[in-house]
């Protein structure tokens, strides 16, 4: 099972897996008890466990992070419904977190999500990272001898057409273009004024 098909949906309990879409709902199966339903938009809300962030001291982490750490963690799972034990454990695997920004209920969720997603042997990592990469490399691969191709076929710049020479008069003739521009007139120095 895909992390990036499991959702929370609002005012029911546990994680669900993101069967299919319709426009007024979707359709999901309880990674609990496996039973499939039809959950209605207009009275519910669906939010993706990848597009789920927890506050930290530093910048927000997605929630898949903390997962991915309390799944490398030696200590072992609190009890759900006991506040100061799922803090206490929290404060031990991951001290980064902002506790005055995330909530007691929020920490109990995570640990029960957790604890289904355990149950469900479900990889914690975020698709779009691994196909953003994918994505890239192959970008790569094939622009390279795009942009050399390209490289090769781009046309010269045309040079700037050359100013046709002023041809130079005899001793003391005007040229023609002496004769029609009219001599400028230098413009008067200022008097200093001593102070």
């Amino acid at each position: 099972m895909e992390y990036s098909k499991i959702i929370a949906v609002t005012g029911l309990s546990g994680l669900f897996e993101l069967v299919g879409s319709k426009s007024d709902g979707a359709i999901v199966r309880s990674l609990e008890d496996k039973s499939t339903k039809f959950v209605s938009s207009r009275v519910h809300s669906f939010s993706h466990l990848e597009s789920i962030e927890v506050y930290t001291e530093r910048d927000n982490v997605n929630l898949v992070e903390v997962f991915q750490v309390m799944d490398k963690s030696k200590e072992a799972l609190p009890a759900e419904k006991d506040a100061s034990s799922v803090k206490g454990y929290f404060q031990k695997v991951y001290p980064d977190m902002d506790f005055e920004k995330v909530y007691g209920s929020d920490m109990k969720k995570m640990v029960k999500w957790f604890s289904i997603l355990k149950s469900n042997d479900v990889e914690f990592k975020i698709r779009e990272v691994e196909e953003e990469e994918e994505l890239l490399e192959e970008t790569a691969t094939v622009a390279a001898p795009a942009v050399e191709e390209a490289a090769e076929e781009k046309p010269k710049k045309k040079a700037a057409p050359k100013k046709a020479a002023k041809p130079k008069a005899e001793d003391g003739e005007a040229t023609a273009t002496e004769e029609a521009a009219p001599k400028k007139k230098a413009a008067p120095k200022k008097k200093k004024t001593e102070e």
